[in-house]
């Protein structure tokens, strides 16, 4: 089973415990997603180390307007554990002030991606419109991921139409969350993937989340596709494989 998106880095989870949990869950493959070059960094490292796993690199919207510093950022995305670029993208729902910074660092990110050669990992929250429009502008070539998707399924045809896989976590295990089980339902088999956003919304609400969860989003996509555990497993594997080539 594979986690395409979650954090370690300053998450203050027990190591080697918490690997050894997220391997006995079943959980070979997971893919670290950076939000600061610093935790990239850390990522990198601890990806070194540990055998299926991988990280992205990329500067969170959150952080738009603070320095970047572009040889670092191509230094990371060299190794060879590095799968692609992210997460990178845009959030108006609390960096609204910053939405020039955000546009700018994300077209940037977008550009250093097709330069390298990586697909990437969006970020986008409130900020539907400009997202989709930059995207049909700097389209990345090797594909991208919209992770943790939240525009329900009446946006899912504008980023499918682009290229776009898409990403559901325990969001989707929420009794609330029709949005989220429309947009699995909408999305095509062949562009489903299974992130958690550890340590962020975990299945089981007020509990920090982990990999070691995936098995129980992977059960509930199964469940909102009506097809067999095994069959909604290979279909992740598949597009994981398809969209991430370094994930091997």
């Amino acid at each position: 089973m594979i986690d395409v998106h979650a954090h370690f880095a300053g998450e203050g989870y027990d190591f080697p415990a918490e690997w050894e949990k997220i391997s006995a869950a079943g959980v070979d493959t997971v893919l670290l997603a950076a939000d600061t070059l610093e935790h990239a960094a850390w990522h990198a490292e601890f990806a070194k180390t540990h055998a299926g796993c991988y990280f992205t690199v990329g500067i969170h919207p959150e952080f738009a307007g603070d320095s970047f510093d572009e040889t670092v950022f191509r230094a990371l995305a060299a190794r060879k554990e590095c799968a692609a670029v992210g997460e990178i993208g845009l959030d108006y729902h609390y960096g609204a002030e910053t939405k020039e910074a955000q546009l700018a660092l994300f077209e940037r990110q977008l550009a250093l991606a097709e330069e390298l050669a990586l697909p990437v990992q969006v970020h986008s929250r409130d900020a539907c419109a400009d997202t989709l429009a930059l995207l049909r502008a700097h389209t990345p070539s090797r594909g991208f991921l919209m992770h943790c998707y939240s525009y329900g399924a009446e946006n899912l045809n504008a980023f499918l139409d682009l290229g776009a896989y898409v990403s559901f976590g325990g969001v989707v295990c929420f009794k609330n969350a029709r949005r989220a089980v429309e947009a699995a339902e909408a999305c095509p088999a062949d562009r489903i993937l299974t992130e958690t956003d550890s340590p962020y919304l975990s299945p089981f609400r007020g509990e920090k989340n982990t990999p070691a969860n995936i098995p129980v989003i992977l059960k509930k996509l199964a469940e909102i596709k009506g097809v067999s555990l095994g069959e909604m497993e290979e279909h992740v594997r598949e597009n994981a494989l398809a969209l991430f080539p370094k994930l091997v």
